[in-house]
């Protein structure tokens, strides 16, 4: 469960890094508004981007991982749709959103283990 909410909060940090650094992409709200975005974000790459990348494993192991990218960046493409809150401006926006996104995540998601106790 802490891992489930440490994964939430770092999506949250990485979408809102994201929309700081990049100009085509922002979120309208407050802080609220960047969980409910990461939420939504999460929830699509879980079920509609685990079934696409296992449906594109093949083009994924052709392009050495670049599809990857693609599909992260449909996924938040997807996400922009579904939510009133986020906007992109199009998609290389989606693009450099999702390889930010995917980056700081993995940091964010690999910084506790050092320092979170065993429960």
């Amino acid at each position: 469960m802490i891992r489930l909410l440490w994964r939430w909060l770092s999506l949250t940090i990485a979408i809102w890094f994201a929309a700081l650094i990049i100009p085509g992409i922002s979120v309208a709200g407050g802080t609220w508004t960047y969980f409910k975005v990461a939420l939504l974000f999460g929830v699509i790459n879980t079920f509609i981007g685990s079934l696409v990348k296992i449906l594109t494993f093949p083009i994924s192991i052709i392009s050495l991982g670049f599809f990857l990218l693609i599909i992260n960046a449909a996924m938040l493409k997807l996400t922009d749709r579904w939510s009133d809150a986020l906007t992109l401006s199009g998609f290389w926006a989606a693009f450099w959103g999702a390889l930010i996104i995917s980056i700081s995540t993995s940091l964010l998601f690999k910084f506790p283990s050092k320092f979170t106790p065993v429960i």
